[in-house]
């Protein structure tokens, strides 16, 4: 009788590490999806700071083992994206009581793969150490919010900027300031501050905000261009610009409509 309940004792143990193992593997399959439809901006745009700054987050003195770390980090950043998260939906619900209607049409996140963060600090020569991570890269979370109009965009980080607890780091306003491949979105990295057992810290996200125009011709235009067995020419560019042109005047008359009827 002993020996069985020992068996047994012995299969829920290995049965609890494998469902562990693999809650884990879906983690990390899900941010790198989630990451794929969120791609990095190039260096000089990306969610990048400009030297060492100080930071609250929890510092590691040790070099990281990203298989080991990437476990606790998640919990940091997701509590960020959770916390921002909350705030725009609030927001979306208030705005939607006294106007009638949604600012946010949808709002996704994601948190960058162990991988690919590894790959930016080899890349920036930075020493893979937590305090460095957290000091020097930005855009580790990230979170995308859709519109339906180009005011409600500006709207929506009006608003969210507001509150004493968001603090703007830095903004890229790529509608009012395309870039050369037609590519349109307001680009925001902030701190929020985010309360842990042992203190309050402050999780920088990385926020992209867009309009459902701007979105299709950036979703669609990343699917194209990183197809990687396939060649882009230089005539295929010429379309795409083209598309986002059309895009952005499509915006700009719905925008009208939507002012003609006091939307």
């Amino acid at each position: 009788m002993d020996e069985k309940v020992n068996v047994t004792d012995r299969e829920k143990t290995v049965n609890d590490e494998t469902n562990t193992d693999t809650a884990m593997k879906e983690k990390l399959d899900e941010a790198e999806y989630m990451e794929a439809d969120m791609p990095e901006q190039p260096e000089e745009q990306d969610g990048t700071g400009s030297g060492e700054t100080t930071s609250n987050l929890p510092l590691a003195a040790d070099q990281l083992d990203l298989a080991k770390q990437y476990k606790q980090m998640m919990m940091f950043y997701e509590a960020g994206i959770r916390q921002l998260t909350t705030k725009l939906q609030i927001l979306n619900r208030e705005f939607e009581q006294s106007n009638d209607r949604n600012p946010i049409e949808n709002i996704k996140s994601r948190i960058k793969s162990a991988e690919s963060i590894a790959k930016k600090m080899e890349r920036k020569g930075l020493p893979m150490t937590l305090s460095c991570l957290t000091n020097n890269i930005y855009d580790i979370a990230g979170i995308r919010v859709i519109c339906p109009f180009i005011t409600d965009v500006y709207e929506v980080a009006r608003m969210l900027l507001s509150q004493t607890d968001v603090e703007l780091v830095e903004v890229k306003d790529y509608i009012r300031e395309p870039k050369e491949n037609g590519y349109r979105s307001l680009h925001l990295i902030v701190k929020i501050n985010v309360f842990f057992s042992d203190g309050m810290r402050q999780v920088p996200v990385e926020v992209q905000m867009r309009t459902i125009a701007m979105n299709f011709w950036a979703s669609t235009e990343h699917q194209l261009r990183y197809k990687k067995d396939k060649v882009f020419t230089p005539e295929m560019h010429e379309r795409l610009k083209k598309c986002a042109d059309i895009m952005a005047d499509a915006d700009y008359q719905m925008q009208k409509l939507a002012e003609e009827i006091h939307f």
